[in-house]
């Protein structure tokens, strides 16, 4: 296990705590708004964990993947091109993600703070972010999830998902009872356009080229950031670091 820091800036916890899910632990809520940002390549389960912590500290997950998605559904995003780039694995302009988690940002439920999940992906949405941030007088903790690169290759390709309820299987796992057949509604899970492994393969070389470089740009700002080796860790190992982690805020 290896956590690497760097720019602490400590706020100190406050008098007032929400539980973390499976147990009694608490984890202390921040002084000020925690602008909560997790990277991590695809597969490496950051989604997962913003999941928990979003339940754990009561603040919102902010999905960038999810917002595009659900935009392109209502038809409230330049639809044909955001929807081909979203099946390609390839990154939507920083202009139309900028204009969402502005937006996401004035609604009410983040005024406690919130997990930015999948933003930022480039520079340009990073600058964006620390003058939304500091704007609004918050500084942001990054948390990087590392996992070796065969091992994602392996949780993605092995994904699969039901099209009627959502809920997501992997082969290897998390199988479903009966092979290839959602447990809860009998429908015949799906690959999805994502999880195909040429696709793969490019959001993981998009991730390198693009998004790894903003834990440089973050470090040079003096922002709080904290990087975790979660190779060989459960999803509620991972957590446990990462609460450890915010304990210190």
């Amino acid at each position: 296990m290896a956590l690497q820091k760097s720019g602490l800036s400590n706020t100190g916890g406050s008098p007032g705590a929400v539980r973390a899910p499976g147990d009694e632990s608490q984890i202390p809520s921040p002084k000020i708004p925690l602008a909560l940002a997790l990277f991590g390549s695809p597969g490496s389960g950051k989604g997962t964990q913003s999941k928990l912590l979003s339940r754990a500290l009561g603040i919102p997950q902010i999905s960038t993947g999810d917002m595009l998605r659900e935009h392109v559904r209502k038809g409230n995003a330049a639809d044909t091109a955001v929807e081909a780039k979203l099946k390609a694995g390839i990154l939507v302009r920083d202009e139309v993600v900028n204009a969402l988690v502005e937006e996401r940002l004035k609604q009410p439920d983040a005024a406690r703070g919130f997990i930015l999940d999948g933003y930022p992906r480039t520079r340009a949405q990073a600058e964006m972010l620390c003058r939304m941030l500091a704007a609004r007088g918050i500084n942001e903790v990054v948390i990087h999830v590392v996992v070796d690169y065969n091992v994602i290759i392996a949780r993605l390709t092995g994904r699969r998902q039901c099209p009627v309820c959502g809920t997501l299987y992997n082969v290897i796992s998390k199988p479903p009872k009966v092979p290839g057949v959602c447990d809860l509604d009998g429908a015949k899970l799906i690959v999805r356009e994502d999880d195909r492994e040429e696709v793969i393969r490019e959001r993981l070389e998009a991730y390198e080229k693009q998004t790894r470089p903003l834990l440089d740009y973050f470090r040079e700002k003096g922002k709080t950031l904290y990087e975790i080796d979660a190779t060989n860790e459960t999803p509620e190992q991972v957590f446990r670091k990462i609460e450890a982690l915010i304990r210190k805020q």
